[in-house]
């Protein structure tokens, strides 16, 4: 059974409006069946081709708009499956797309430093972007029922949403770990040269170890005995890399909240608890509350990209550790979640309310965490 992927409409809503599209997401994350699903769609007029076979990265690299012409044919779409792996792919698809306007072109790539970067420039003003993440809650909501989904809530915050892991039965703890050993690093170690196997692991174990905390970037540098500089490289690469996420202080009104920590996320927990070796069960850990709050705050963002919604995402701390875990503002709009494993009643700290009386303030639990995670936009 194919799970119908929610970015599926954009994209092919966005065909042949003249712009070439890029659709990132980082390995295993179902790039490849997503394009093949949309090549069907167009049978005998598309082609696709995956830059990783020597003979295709050869017909695309220091080739003339003629030559590419001429190995494409008269397909209306084409399809460059990991395009990053081309040398100058920016000037290449600018060339294909200026010399063939009436082809489709789609390209993706398993991180967005290497193709972004190299993009940018040459298709200002004709490019459209998209980013493809592992299974959503609500992507799976139409293959299983709400029974069903709360019977594997547990299995989902401990293995993970990877397409690969999450429509396997039983517990791929092998699968999982090989994830996280080979698909993590693959991008990241050849960016920029980066050697150091052992400082990004170490890295990415420490930040495994902090969420649902600020992180300190001083700290982390002290903790790996690398500069502070060296630190912020290394997770700019490992969010282009769709690994982890931040989330800036919301700071407004009042003077003693935090403004300069931030929290960092994993895209997928069963990642993060592959990183640090720990797939024990809820019960028999003592992270599982930081384990919900990540696995929350990253299908809403999920939710907010698939579906298109450009909203500004927060947490809220001041210096007396009064916080909130969640925040979205949206135009003038404020709404604030206060996210709990435990089914408890949560109401927002009283300095929060006199500073902006005007927030929706919600708690999220394992009751209603399926409102918080599919609602009407």
């Amino acid at each position: 059974m194919i799970i119908e992927r929610t970015i599926l409409g954009s994209i092919v809503k966005a065909l042949y409006k003249g712009k070439v599209l890029i659709l990132y997401g980082a390995r295993q994350v179902g790039k490849t069946t997503l394009v093949r699903e949309i090549q069907a769609l167009h049978k005998a007029d598309s082609v696709y081709l995956n830059c990783d076979e020597p003979d295709i990265l050869a017909a695309f690299s220091g080739k003339t708009s003629t030559q590419m012409g001429a190995f494409i044919g008269n397909k209306k779409l084409v399809i460059l499956d990991e395009a990053q792996q081309v040398p100058n792919i920016g000037r290449t698809l600018k060339l294909l797309h200026d010399s063939f306007p009436q082809t489709q072109l789609l390209a993706t790539g398993s991180s967005s430093f290497e193709l972004s970067d190299k993009v940018s420039e040459p298709l200002t003003g004709r490019k459209t972007e998209f980013t493809l993440y592992p299974f959503s809650v609500g992507e799976l909501a139409a293959r299983y029922s709400a029974l069903e989904a709360g019977r594997l809530l547990e299995r989902r915050l401990l293995y993970g949403m990877y397409p690969e892991i999450a429509l396997k039965s039983g517990h791929p703890a092998e699968e999982l770990k090989s994830l996280a050993r080979s698909y993590s690093y693959k991008d990241v170690l050849k960016y920029h040269n980066i050697r150091s196997h052992e400082l990004l692991e170490k890295l990415l174990q420490a930040l495994a170890l902090q969420i649902g905390s600020e992180v300190s970037y001083n700290e982390l540098a002290s903790l790996l005995g690398v500069d502070k500089n060296t630190v912020a490289s290394y997770i700019q690469i490992l969010e282009k890399a769709f690994i982890i996420f931040r989330l800036g202080p919301f700071s407004r009104n009042i003077r003693n909240e935090l403004k300069r920590l931030r929290k960092i996320y994993f895209y997928d927990t069963g990642l993060r608890n592959a990183l640090i070796n720990n797939l024990n069960p809820l019960n028999l850990r003592q992270d599982a509350g930081a384990l919900w709050e990540n696995f929350l705050v990253a299908e809403r963002r999920k939710f907010l990209a698939n579906h298109g919604l450009d909203r500004q995402t927060y947490f809220w701390r001041t210096q007396q550790q009064q916080e909130i875990d969640y925040l979205e503002t949206e135009g003038d709009s404020l709404r604030a979640f206060e996210i709990k494993w435990g089914k408890v009643r949560v109401k927002p700290p009283k300095v929060f309310q006199e500073a902006y009386p005007d927030a929706v303030f919600t708690g999220v639990n394992r009751d209603n965490y399926l409102a918080f995670l599919t609602p009407k936009k």
